[in-house]
């Protein structure tokens, strides 16, 4: 694909230095549709981004459309802090059938705010309160989002760095094989909540992602999240699982730890689960959790009423039917494996390991520049993919779950041919 040098005069001169993802990929953006960008010379990209996860459902999806025309069209509110709205009651009494009575999950629904950090603020901030502890333990390469409380509960130097204080009253913990199965699951964590003298201090929870995005699609196991969960219980701690990324039918099921039975305290949801891109998260947490003095949490866009449409409208369209969902996604990741055996085989002296599950697949390689170099070759032949890691070491896909078989085809062999030809 030839591309011509795009006008980027006025974001290099006006906008600032922090810009990211458009290093990557210098063009202008335009259009977008299902699985397909375009930019403003009309080049097509296969997009294997999907807004970091939140376009789940593609871009401009035309049912999610419709309705959020439909709403506007007839002046439905727009903004509305917390008050009670029609949008909000019909997505919470939607939620509530299709989500959490299905799963018989029992939780209170807290809007904390229009990104995925506001519900990591809030959920340490619940769990602190309702424990009277300050201290929450997370885990190796985590990562939770980018305000203070979220950057002491990541694990990536470079982005805790950038706070510019001490980042206290969070302790780190190995994640999942983080010791290639050396070492026994949770042996140092559970000794050191039970010394004495180990100096931790008693945590009020713990949070966690059972698979790390933005770590380097790190996949934990069922049995580890199982173990967890019954260490939160012996010790007295909550669990949090930060389903931001991984929830929304990411890893196939609606929330990504329905795979290993498990009920956390308090999740967190954001990304996808507006389903259009807009702004939106969700705090939820077991009634008895529920312990808020009014007004004690709050923020001006906490009430994004386009965005309780688009919801709606998702939950109906996509998980009213029970698993349909679901099996699509996992035949899809299945589709995605089999060209990642492809690569591997083709690669073997320069793979390390694929890994993942659903539709989010990582493909790291022993030299941990190869990934940025692949990422910048699938660009120019039109394919857009991220990495990932602490290193960014990692190429990460994340296709939009309504994605097509043929054009997860497309995607794949364009990355096949990125990887032969970045050799």
């Amino acid at each position: 694909m030839t591309i011509t040098q795009p006008d980027l005069s006025v974001f290099e001169t006006v906008e600032s230095e922090v810009r990211s993802y458009c290093r990557g990929w210098p063009t202008v953006f335009d259009r977008a549709v299902g699985s397909r960008m375009y930019d403003e010379d009309g080049h097509e990209y296969l997009d294997f981004f999907a807004g970091a996860g939140s376009l789940n459902y593609g871009h401009n999806n035309a049912v999610l459309k419709r309705a959020l025309i439909d709403y506007l069209e007839r002046d439905g509110v727009t903004h509305g802090l917390d008050m009670s709205t029609t949008a909000k009651r019909r997505f919470l009494e939607t939620f509530q059938d299709i989500v959490l009575r299905k799963r018989d999950l029992p939780y209170k629904v807290m809007f904390p705010g229009p990104t995925g950090t506001n519900a990591v603020e809030a959920a340490l901030k619940l769990a602190r309160k309702v424990k009277g502890r300050e201290s929450i333990v997370s885990f190796t390469n985590a990562f939770h989002g980018m305000s203070l409380g979220s950057l002491a509960v990541t694990g990536n130097a470079f982005k805790r760095a950038g706070a510019g204080i001490p980042l206290v009253h969070g302790t780190p913990m190995p994640f999942d094989n983080y010791f290639d199965g050396t070492v026994e699951d949770f042996l140092w964590f559970e000794r050191l909540l039970e010394d004495q003298g180990s100096g931790l201090n008693k945590p009020a929870a713990v949070i966690v992602e059972t698979v790390q995005g933005e770590g380097g699609i790190n996949v934990a196991r069922p049995e580890w999240l199982r173990a967890l969960s019954e260490l939160c219980a012996r010790q007295d701690m909550l669990l949090i699982v930060d389903d931001i990324q991984m929830g929304c039918g990411r890893t196939g099921a609606f929330f990504s730890f329905e795979e290993a039975g498990i009920t956390p305290d308090i999740v967190t949801v954001s990304k996808s689960i507006s389903g259009y891109g807009l702004p939106m998260s969700l705090c939820l947490f077991k009634p008895e959790l529920d312990v808020w003095e009014p007004g004690e949490h709050n923020g001006t866009f906490r009430g994004n009423n386009p965005a309780f449409v688009t919801a709606t409208a998702t939950l109906e369209t996509y998980w009213a039917d029970g698993s349909a969902m679901e099996k699509q996604t996992r035949t899809r990741g299945e589709q995605v494996e089999q060209h990642m055996i492809a690569i591997t085989e083709e690669n073997l002296a320069d793979v390390k390991e694929y890994r993942g599950r659903g539709l989010v697949w990582g493909l790291e390689f022993h030299d941990k520049d190869r990934a940025g170099k692949v990422a910048k070759r699938a660009f120019e032949l039109g394919l857009l993919i991220e990495t990932s890691g602490p290193e960014s070491e990692v190429v990460k896909l994340l296709p939009a779950l309504t994605i097509t078989p043929d054009e997860l085809d497309e995607g794949m062999k364009t990355l096949a041919r990125a990887v032969r030809e970045t050799a």
